[in-house]
């Protein structure tokens, strides 16, 4: 936005937020590079909006620390901050314009008033509502809203931009726009970032790094192409795309044995012990579909579901475990197929207890 603005990288050191007795948040730990959008990803109460406020100061923090640029801000109150916050709802004032919106950020901090209009004209126009100016929230579409919120954060040239589910409010086709257009914002002004969702899509879109969360606790930091390419959870495995999970056991020498004792050579990675219960991970689109005989396993289809792009088949193993396949040429329901895997991933629990 300005010359003036300073980036701040965000080091959150073993932070834990308790609610009476309950820990929301265990022990998290993220460090966040200047000029970084860096994602808090998972379910519903698995801790991301915790972690979220307790780094904007809304939430106490029991133990830990956080730190802007290695000035530790665990007990600063959220208007020493500095930061750049847009809800989930917007917050908008529904009884003041955009301009008087967007302009109370710089108000409060009694910045002179030819200031304010010139900086809030130039953050308006950033976020394409110059013609808004002096309309009311609810003259908005809900798109045009969420830019509204987001200049307001803009405006007063934050060190640190936090985003709690900014698109969970819109329609689909919108949702894809507009999380473009937040991307290539935060990348041309070059805004550390910190972005909240529960849609994985979403986060593997506009990310540099995704960091996935699950009961409280961070289970994987790591780019969008390793949390989906390289889960090292059968959790983040599940929870990111989608999986097929085939149980058994690690039988060595790249070899993976089923339940019902069946046998498949395979390159295998992970490292699980010998004869250990373990479960075996592909995504749909790396399974082959091919003649019977000539996979690794043979299967029987139950279900063809056709997508346009691809076709998605539920296939049944012998030992009666179901998987998922997709492919570009749509095989018989109740047909026998080979499916024919380029490597299997192991790990030593199951998708239940992971």
């Amino acid at each position: 936005m300005s010359a003036g603005r300073h980036d701040a990288a965000v080091h959150v050191d073993d932070v834990t937020v308790r609610f009476g007795a309950v820990e929301a948040l265990r022990k998290a730990q993220i460090q966040v590079e200047k000029g970084e959008l860096f994602t808090l990803l998972g379910p519903s109460g698995c801790g991301k909006t915790t972690l979220l406020r307790a780094v904007a100061g809304f939430n106490e923090v029991a133990q830990g620390r956080i730190c802007f640029d290695g000035r530790d801000v665990t007990r600063t109150p959220p208007w020493s901050r500095e930061i750049g916050f847009v809800f989930q709802n917007y917050a908008l004032w529904p009884t003041k314009t955009v301009f008087e919106n967007v302009a109370y950020g710089l108000r409060v901090r009694k910045v002179p008033m030819p200031e304010i209009r010139e900086r809030v004209a130039r953050v308006l126009a950033l976020v394409e509502l110059e013609r808004t100016a002096q309309q009311y929230p609810g003259e908005l579409s809900g798109g045009m809203q969420q830019r509204a919120a987001l200049a307001r954060a803009l405006v007063i040239d934050p060190p640190v931009l936090l985003l709690d589910e900014p698109l969970s409010n819109l329609d689909a086709k919108l949702r894809v726009s507009l999380r473009r257009q937040i991307r290539q914002l935060q990348g041309q002004l070059g805004l550390t970032t910190i972005y909240v969702t529960h849609d994985q899509e979403e986060a593997l879109d506009i990310s540099d790094r995704v960091a996935v969360m699950k009961d409280g606790e961070i289970v994987q930091v790591d780019t969008p192409r390793g949390v989906y390419d390289r889960p090292q959870t059968t959790f983040v495995a599940d929870f990111i795309g989608k999986a097929c999970f085939i149980l058994g056991r690690a039988a060595g020498e790249g070899r993976f044995q089923l339940r019902d004792g069946r046998e498949i050579e395979v390159p295998l990675v992970g490292d699980v012990a010998l004869d250990r219960v373990a479960c075996a991970f592909i995504r749909p689109e790396d399974v082959t579909v091919v003649e019977p005989g000539a996979g690794h396993l043979d299967a029987t289809v139950t279900e063809v579901s056709y997508l346009g792009n691809i076709s998605r088949a539920t296939v049944r193993l012998a030992d009666g475990q179901m998987l998922t396949v997709e492919t570009r040429v749509p095989p018989d329901e109740h047909a026998l197929v080979g499916l024919r895997f380029p490597r299997l991933m192991v790990f030593d629990t199951t998708p239940q207890n992971s």
